[in-house]
């Protein structure tokens, strides 16, 4: 949507507590109480001589025959029934597809409804039940197994706590999305990157940003190599207006290699910029506009020439001025150009500059017109620095300035004995 990071920030441990709570530990002890008076079942004879067989097929990788097999049978006994359903509902799932997988989920439901089944055959059938109907966005119900299944073997897993908080997500409930998350993260016995996702989609979506934060910070300590977590921390850093870490976390991902895209790029350079770095900046863009991943167009190049101007890079910023005016035709860029033109004494080219953008008929051209007076008269051409001044006074915002120009001109003319 970032390896160790900051010493400064103060991240925040995590701490998460994976008990169930106490209604289902009190379920799944009574659960537990329960199966143990039950007895392992076996499939009667006749059944069984055709499960056999149905198994030699699935073996040999003949699942339609295998499934032609157990559709053909015909039981009498509740759990050969359910055993046979489980074993029908594992062939579709075992074909894939939507429709299969309607079909698996329908045995399934046959299979465990009357809990008939051997411990381990009926838990693992729930499980895959909630599974399936994780596939076929039937979040509600999936909720209802997955919840089943602890109870029922009062375990906890994980991999199914992540599926829990993206169903959860599925149904906009957003805010139930953490408690899973965090029990998937204290569960894994290697961190995951999955938990702390769904956390952040989670914050995220519901614009709890400092939240979403926090979640970036834990991630980039535990998996300091993935870029994605360097770029998003210092993006979310901004959107809680903490500039200097978020340039502090995209200087050392640059630094590292990893910022790799033009948008990347960009918002470092903005950071700088915004830091009081401007060269920094300048020179970011001007390497990756020289580079081609940042394009050569009239927005880039006028950030680029802005920060070369903020940094005091006079002669570079005018040059860059240049090139942005020659991409855009916008009467102010040249208008810039020419002013740095001048402030770097370059008098020839900043009169030219400046009349490009009085060609292009720019606003306010008294002061334009001003400046130009000023560069020509720098130069001792003093007629064109008469004719600039008298221009400036036709614009009443200039009038007053460009009449005392216009005096000093002309007196100055005299001295040198110049006829203008």
């Amino acid at each position: 949507m970032l390896k160790k990071i900051i010493g400064s920030s103060m991240l925040v441990a995590f701490v998460a507590t994976a008990t169930l709570p106490l209604a289902t530990q009190v379920a799944a002890a009574e659960q537990q109480q329960q199966k143990k008076k039950k007895k392992t079942k076996i499939v009667g004879q006749s059944v069984g001589k055709k499960v056999q067989k149905a198994f030699e097929a699935y073996s040999e990788d003949r699942i339609d025959d295998a499934l032609a097999i157990l559709l053909d049978i015909e039981t009498t006994k509740e759990y050969d029934r359910a055993y046979v359903d489980r074993f029908i509902a594992n062939m579709y799932a075992t074909k894939g597809g939507d429709a299969n997988s309607v079909k698996a989920i329908e045995y399934l439901e046959k299979a465990t409804k009357d809990d008939v089944l051997n411990d381990k055959e009926h838990s693992d059938s729930i499980k895959l039940l909630a599974d399936l109907q994780i596939q076929q966005k039937m979040y509600r119900e999936a909720l209802t197994n997955y919840d089943a299944w602890m109870k029922y073997t009062g375990e906890e897993d994980a991999n199914t706590y992540v599926k829990i908080a993206q169903a959860h997500y599925e149904l906009k409930e957003l805010d139930k999305m953490i408690e899973p998350a965090d029990k998937a993260i204290a569960l894994y016995e290697e961190p995951n990157q999955n938990p702390y996702i769904l956390k952040l989609t989670s914050f995220y979506e519901r614009k709890k940003y400092p939240e979403s934060v926090k979640v970036l910070e834990d991630v980039l300590q535990l998996f300091p190599e993935n870029k994605t977590w360097w770029t998003q921390l210092g993006m979310f850093y901004t959107l809680v207006e903490d500039y200097d870490r978020a340039l502090y976390t995209l200087d050392l991902a640059y630094k590292q290699g990893f910022l790799e895209k033009e948008s990347e790029i960009k918002m470092l350079a903005n950071l700088y910029a915004n830091n009081d770095v401007p060269i920094k900046s300048a020179k970011l863009m001007e390497k990756y506009i020289d580079n081609g991943l940042i394009p050569r167009t009239s927005e880039n190049m006028f950030t680029m020439a802005n920060s070369f101007h903020a940094a005091q890079e006079v002669k570079t910023a005018a040059k860059y001025f240049g090139d942005t005016a020659k991409l855009s035709n916008d009467p102010k860029h040249y208008r810039r150009q020419g002013m740095l033109l001048q402030q770097s004494e370059q008098y020839d080219a900043a009169t030219k500059a400046l009349q490009k953008a009085i060609d292009l008929d720019i606003d306010n051209k008294g002061a334009v017109y001003m400046t130009m007076a000023e560069a020509y008269f720098y130069q001792e051409k003093f007629k064109q620095a008469y004719a600039a001044i008298k221009k400036a006074q036709e614009d009443p915002k200039s009038r007053r300035a460009a009449r005392s120009w216009a005096q000093y001109i002309k007196d100055t003319a005299d001295r040198k004995n110049v006829k203008i």
